[in-house]
């Protein structure tokens, strides 16, 4: 008996290998690419790509994040005590307003340190889930386009409708002046620009100019932003607090 089960504890390691292998093989004939080696990490990271869709389903050949997908995730990082640290990464286009304010609303709230990422893009309603974390970065060529709210589809020609189309502007300024250091006279100026956009107006700002205008606190890339995750995380340790 005992020596079946030395035998069994040997073949352990050499089953475990050969799942491994299968595992990257099947990784590679699928995607073409060699999985990354797994381990277990104190941060989450949340990536936030292509359109955000809201409360309308996008076309199939769209690139889009959910908002009701990351809503929960965001949910079970705060609650789950092993992650002391959330990396949001975005490279987005923007997309439904509502959605996008409630995905920024919902990073800012968080008692974790929270660092944001901006790769590629960080459009429209991307500005605002950009300067939610407690520390925001931006690569060098990532663009960011600040432009007043549009409404896509059938658009009911009253007051009201405008009013509300207004109010809601209001609400993407407010939150983007007070999660940063761009003021109220600043973001508008570039929100209503014109003459620079193509059929539109508003502003384009790449890489060090989002942070001269404050709306990004540093240019860096995913090495900074990882570096102030887990400065923000040691600090938190040591105050036995939340970050505010």
């Amino acid at each position: 008996m005992f020596h079946d089960n030395l035998f069994q504890k040997q073949e352990e390691p050499e089953v475990q290998d050969e799942r491994k292998k299968m595992a990257m093989a099947e990784s590679i004939q699928q995607f073409g690419t060699v999985p990354a080696p797994a381990a277990e990490s104190n941060i989450f990271c949340m990536t936030i790509i292509g359109q955000i869709e809201g409360h309308l389903v996008l076309p199939p050949q769209n690139k889009t994040t959910k908002y009701e997908h990351l809503i929960p995730q965001l949910v079970a990082a705060e609650q789950n005590a092993k992650i002391e640290g959330i990396l949001i990464v975005l490279n987005t286009v923007g997309g439904d307003v509502e959605a996008g304010l409630a995905i920024a609303e919902m990073i800012s709230s968080l008692s974790k340190p929270t660092v944001t990422l901006v790769l590629g893009g960080g459009h429209s309603i991307g500005v605002p889930i950009a300067v939610a974390g407690n520390k925001s970065f931006i690569a060098e060529t990532a663009t960011m386009t600040i432009h007043p709210i549009r409404l896509n589809g059938l658009v009911i020609g009253v007051p009201q409708t405008f009013e509300y189309l207004d109010k809601m502007q209001e609400r993407v300024v407010r939150f983007v002046t007070s999660h940063s250091n761009v003021t109220e006279q600043k973001f508008k100026e570039l929100m209503f620009k014109t003459g620079e956009l193509t059929r539109d107006i508003g502003t384009t700002v790449i890489g060090a100019d989002a942070v001269r205008h404050g709306m990004i606190d540093a240019v860096g890339g995913i090495g900074e932003a990882i570096r102030e995750l887990n400065a923000a995380i040691e600090s938190q340790r040591l105050a036995g607090g939340t970050i505010q």
